[in-house]
């Protein structure tokens, strides 16, 4: 082929929507020709992940925009995302019973007809949230929820996901509930993947919260037909690889389809390191059926982070992202990947972290260590800290209080009063604590910025989430058409391939 003619080929590529004619001889035809040496297809952004998903969600792409913690993917975002036909999940982590239910009534009212979602995150150190919020989602009818930090299934998602299953008189299943279940382990895949418990199940069936009819029904199907596998990416990944953990956890997925027989198909999405479209070309070519994105979104303007920490997200790197101890598993040793572009965060709460393995309560840690965190991290003797610690449980859980009887738990208390904080002086902007803002990210959104360099979208008030989540669409089809053109050898193994997101106007002639 020559230059003009790859160069007719490579502006071809730009628009998926059209078919390439390549004659025998390596020219481009404008119409079907008898002498085709090959045939690029039209490839529509909304056709990549799985059919069957985005039928049932009422979706025109296969795009998740992923629940963050306090409302960053708030009300807002998941509307914006809900009109360009993707899906939205709202992040009720770490809000009030009330606020949740402010917020899902709300999206009631704004998205009659469309398919959303909301966070229900297990909360081991605070059972009553989960069981109050799990409550609101049934009397709101909120069919949808993104399960999150699952370590096993609890009574409470099982209640939710039974709630109304029912037998059609043609004998299918009726399941009103969906549990859209995110993992980053085999184990806990397999938890999802198959019925709810048995002893749950009857357990609930004895105090009366299911019928006998739904309990009779649960063998019939998984927990979750639909399951994110969540690699690299912030909040609680283990930071796992994606290009290991998606092709196990939809092997899996497989397996169990066949030695269920299920009446619906299970179906495997990627999360984690998805923030550009090559990334999503490798999440397609491996068979996951829809993407979910995270740390891109909160960079977006219908986030609900405070504008500083979006410009933070927008400068960071690939590496500008570490490990931290988790606010509501910190007892447990748990990390979850924060952002270190601009805080000083993560070695604080590694400190504190530190300071807990090696001690059984407050009074035990030495005098000089005492002091540096009273005035470097906390800014406030211990006492105050422990005197709002209370007044919030006394309200929130007193069974806490009780609890902290025993010493060391009342130092995790304390502790995870300045991890829990962290993340709301980000949320809110609080200037006086900028260095100690806890921003949730994996590297993605580094990707996604050496991406967006010099585009319209460097500049984060430019992003807005529904557009960001078609141009990585778009992006994608393009270079599946740009993989085929190679793999036809009508263009060298070598040749550079610049493709930069598109402005909103450029982006509307292809969606």
């Amino acid at each position: 082929m020559n230059s003009l003619s790859l160069n007719n080929l490579l502006k071809s590529i730009y628009d998926p929507l059209e078919p390439i004619y390549i004659k025998s001889g390596g020219e481009i035809a404008y119409s079907p020709d008898q002498h085709l040496a090959g045939i690029i297809p039209p490839i529509a952004p909304g056709n990549f992940g799985s059919k069957a998903f985005r039928k049932e969600f009422n979706l025109r792409f296969a795009y998740v925009g992923g629940a963050m913690v306090g409302g960053i993917s708030s009300a807002a975002m998941v509307e914006a995302l809900a009109e360009a036909d993707l899906l939205g999940i709202f992040g009720a982590s770490g809000l009030s019973p009330q606020a949740v239910e402010e917020n899902v009534r709300r999206l009631n009212r704004s998205l009659p007809g469309k398919t959303y979602g909301s966070c229900l995150i297990h909360t081991p150190h605070d059972p009553s949230w989960e069981e109050r919020v799990t409550d609101i989602y049934l009397e709101n009818n909120v069919t949808l929820v993104e399960a999150s930090a699952f370590l096993q299934i609890t009574p409470n998602l099982v209640r939710y996901r039974l709630r109304g299953l029912s037998e059609r008189p043609d004998g299918s299943l009726l399941v009103p509930n969906r549990v859209m279940a995110k993992v980053s382990r085999l184990e806990l895949a397999k938890r999802f993947f198959s019925p709810p418990p048995e002893k749950i199940v009857r357990a609930l069936l004895e105090k009366g919260q299911i019928s006998e009819s739904e309990a009779n029904l649960a063998k019939y199907i998984p927990m979750a037909q639909d399951l994110t596998a969540e690699a690299d990416s912030g909040g609680h990944t283990d930071f796992r690889a994606a290009i290991t953990l998606w092709p196990s956890v939809i092997q899996l997925a497989d397996e169990y389809s066949r030695e269920r027989d299920y009446e619906f198909p299970l179906r495997v999405g990627a999360a984690g390191g998805l923030g550009t479209p090559s990334a999503f070309l490798v999440a397609q070519d491996l068979g996951c059926s829809y993407f979910v994105t995270g740390s891109i979104n909160q960079s977006c303007v219908e986030s609900g982070l405070s504008v500083a920490a979006k410009a933070l997200l927008a400068k960071a790197s690939q590496t500008d992202v570490t490990a931290a101890p988790a606010a509501d598993m910190f007892e447990m040793g748990s990390k979850v990947q924060v952002l270190k572009y601009g805080t000083l965060f993560a070695p604080r709460a590694l400190k504190l972290a530190e300071l807990y393995r090696q001690h059984g309560s407050v009074e035990e840690i030495p005098a000089e260590d005492l002091k540096a965190i009273e005035e470097k991290i906390f800014l406030k003797p211990l006492s105050q800290i422990w005197e709002e610690t209370q007044a919030f449980f006394r309200e929130r859980d007193p069974s806490q209080l009780q609890k902290a009887e025993d010493p060391k738990y009342k130092m995790a208390l304390i502790f995870r009063w300045y991890l829990g904080q962290a993340s709301r002086w980000a949320i809110n902007g609080v200037d006086a604590r900028r260095a100690d803002w806890c921003v949730f990210a994996g590297p993605s959104i580094g990707a996604f910025n050496e991406w967006a360099k010099d585009s319209f979208y460097q500049d984060p008030a430019n992003r807005k989430v529904g557009e960001l989540a078609l141009n990585l669409m778009y992006g994608l089809a393009v270079l599946k058409r740009f993989a085929l053109a190679r793999d036809l050898g009508l263009v060298p193994d070598d040749l550079p391939f610049n493709l930069k997101p598109l402005s909103p106007e450029q982006l509307a002639d292809f969606i």
